[in-house]
């Protein structure tokens, strides 16, 4: 397969959507081992800077009932991403959760914290450096970057979480009456297994942390970020004030806004000046 002039011996499918002086964005389709399926990337690549010298990546999540354009049509990431001289990589993770999910045979955390980084830097001038390899995400994609964030801490040398959708605690006491579809007990079943399992999982972001924590394993630089009118913004509260109690080191932000990229556009600008990329 060739990509933009380079041949490369892997299994995957891409096509230049567009090329600028200074900035490339591709679409990327491969079989996803982790997966069992295809499934399709997006990839932002400035194409102006020294790629001798590979470049920090930022792997960016989407949230629920979205897919891996919902940052590119929502936000200035690929101003961003030319400004910072970052490539920013943007999978689809359906309505996971960006957990593994055992019973449906789709690994989404395996496939975010190894599969994903690893085949990307096979196709794209990436630095395989932990400091310059970061995840981020915005809701539901929030919560994916701190579990696999943490998770796979030897990867990723910093996190980016923006209006987390921190579920747990509503997972564990959901109902199947709830009106929305994605709050129903048998939804949240499908995603993260046995619910009465669920605390102190490898899919509960507080155990997470703590384990790291205590067991001495490296921490990523957390970065963390909820309007002050979103819904959401008592949990990301209380996360806050779980990594405080436990001595890790993070920045937590409040500003105005709601659940809405009018939030997140302007974050994932503070965050990317947060991150000092080189």
């Amino acid at each position: 397969m060739s990509v933009g002039g380079e041949t490369f011996g892997v299994p995957v499918a891409a096509e230049w959507i567009k090329e600028e002086i200074n900035l490339a964005l591709l679409t990327i389709d491969w079989f996803s081992e982790s997966l069992s399926r295809q499934t399709a990337v997006q990839a932002v690549v400035p194409i102006s800077r020294d790629l001798a010298r590979p470049l920090p990546s930022l792997y960016l999540l989407h949230g629920i009932m979205a897919d891996h354009t919902q940052w590119i049509t929502g936000s200035r990431i690929t101003e961003l991403a030319e400004r910072w001289g970052v490539a920013v990589i943007m999978p689809a993770g359906d309505n996971s959760f960006y957990v593994d999910q055992e019973a449906a045979n789709s690994y989404y955390g395996q496939y975010v914290g190894e599969e994903l980084v690893t085949q990307s830097r096979k196709l794209l001038p990436l630095s395989h450096e932990r400091q310059d390899t970061w995840l981020g995400g915005l809701s539901m994609g929030g919560y994916g970057a701190i579990r696999n964030g943490l998770k796979y801490h030897e990867m990723f040398g910093a996190v980016v979480a923006l209006s987390s959708a921190l579920v747990i605690d509503r997972a564990i006491d959901s109902t199947d009456d709830a009106e929305w579809a994605f709050a129903r007990r048998q939804y949240f079943t499908s995603v993260f297994g046995d619910l009465t399992q669920l605390r102190g999982s490898d899919k509960d972001v507080e155990a997470l942390a703590e384990r790291l924590k205590v067991n001495g394993g490296a921490l990523p630089r957390m970065y963390l970020a909820c309007g002050t009118e979103d819904r959401l913004v008592e949990s990301n509260r209380r996360y806050h004030g779980l990594l405080s109690n436990l001595g890790i080191e993070h920045t937590y932000i409040e500003g105005p806004g709601g659940h809405d990229f009018a939030f997140w556009d302007l974050y994932i600008e503070r965050a990317l000046e947060w991150l000092k990329p080189l």
